[in-house]
């Protein structure tokens, strides 16, 4: 009955985004290329610009996203660092240890893991024509802008044009996949289903954080360099 609720639950939060999503009136903008690339940060991926026209990517385009994300930018990374760290702290999964060995698995693990979710939501994406990446808020003050964060984890840009929301299915879905998928290796799991929504729980919290991040990471940067600045002596 729980798992029920939960997935009942889990399934009506996109269309709830969506509803609230469409009362908030944010524009969605576009993104122009950097030196012939999409841009793409080296922490939480690729962002739209709030100041770009509307350009709907390509199936090249979303290739070349795909691969940076994936594999040659340093996101992916930090993301297997992040959880790494975790359970190699708890010994998680308990049948590996704590050891050499244990950690060596665990990086495989988790990196494939990642790189399959990333692979599941990219071509999901492509298939359903869904806008993969973050677009900043048109809009003032704090608690709104955080507030698109979090929706924006929950909802998405389709269509012709990328103005039709949509509720975010995708990067979900590629998660439970991607979980199901190496619980079938991971030692002492109780079920694929329960790896599965672990990584859709996963998604959620770890999702709107990214979003946060690209968000309010060019003020932090602002803040940051204007700072070293001042401490430069004159």
């Amino acid at each position: 009955m729980l798992r029920l609720t939960s997935c009942c639950v889990f399934w009506a939060l996109p269309f709830l985004a969506l509803s609230c999503f469409g009362q908030a009136h944010v524009e969605q903008p576009g993104t122009p290329a950097v030196n012939g690339a999409l841009p793409v940060d080296w922490l939480y991926g690729a962002f739209i610009s709030k100041d770009a026209p509307v350009q709907p990517l390509n199936n090249e385009e979303r290739f070349n996203l795909y691969l940076r994300q994936t594999y040659t930018t340093s996101g992916i990374y930090i993301k297997t660092g992040f959880f790494l760290i975790h359970d190699q702290g708890v010994d998680a999964p308990p049948g590996w240890g704590r050891g050499a060995s244990g950690f060596g698995k665990r990086v495989g693990s988790i990196q494939t893991q990642n790189i399959i979710q990333n692979s599941l939501t990219s071509l999901g994406n492509a298939i359903v024509k869904v806008e993969p990446r973050y677009d900043r808020c048109l809009c003032d003050g704090a608690w709104p802008r955080i507030r698109h964060a979090i929706v924006r984890n929950f909802i998405a840009y389709g269509g012709p044009d990328d103005k039709a929301i949509r509720p975010q299915i995708v990067p979900y879905a590629a998660a439970f996949a991607a979980g199901a998928t190496v619980a079938s290796w991971e030692p002492q799991n109780s079920s694929v289903t329960t790896k599965g929504y672990q990584g859709v729980i996963t998604q959620i919290w770890f999702g709107a954080l990214i979003d946060e991040l690209a968000e309010f990471a060019p003020d932090l940067k602002r803040i940051f360099h204007r700072n070293e600045k001042s401490r430069m002596p004159n």
